[in-house]
């Protein structure tokens, strides 16, 4: 499982390196896709083909709208001998990537996000976080 956060640069050609024990979990090649929010999500390839079996058995008009945010989106990957991915621009303009990124571990998946982006949503989830930690705490 996924876990911690770093600040990578991205490469003129749009590459970024994923940390190696990131590498190491999702395997030789693995999908990049929009994220839930405004970021890139990076998904070992069972974990995307459960994402999609998931995103099948919604209501219609609700798999529509995400088939056409993260499956349309996704593209399969795999790093080259430096460890860096490409991320096509189409997914760099949707979450906003320029020059550097802030990498996630988030349990079953990694997240890509502008870091500005990034510090903005946790910063502005502070209700929604006290609401469940207060369910976790006995």
């Amino acid at each position: 499982m996924f876990s911690g956060t770093t600040t990578h640069n991205i490469d003129s050609k749009g590459r970024i390196v994923l940390p190696s024990r990131f590498r190491e979990e999702l395997g030789e090649t693995f999908i990049i896709a929009r994220g839930f929010f405004d970021c890139v999500q990076v998904l070992s390839v069972p974990e995307f083909e459960g994402l999609r079996k998931k995103i099948k058995e919604l209501p219609a008009m609700q798999a529509l709208k995400l088939q056409y945010k993260i499956v349309a989106t996704a593209v399969e990957v795999s790093p080259n001998s430096q460890g860096r991915i490409s991320i096509p621009a189409n997914l760099r303009k949707a979450a906003a990537l320029e020059k550097s990124a802030t990498v996630v571990g988030m349990d079953n998946r990694v997240e890509i996000w502008n870091e500005d982006k990034f510090n903005e949503m946790i910063s502005t989830n502070d209700e929604t976080i006290e609401a469940a930690l207060s369910q976790l705490i006995l």
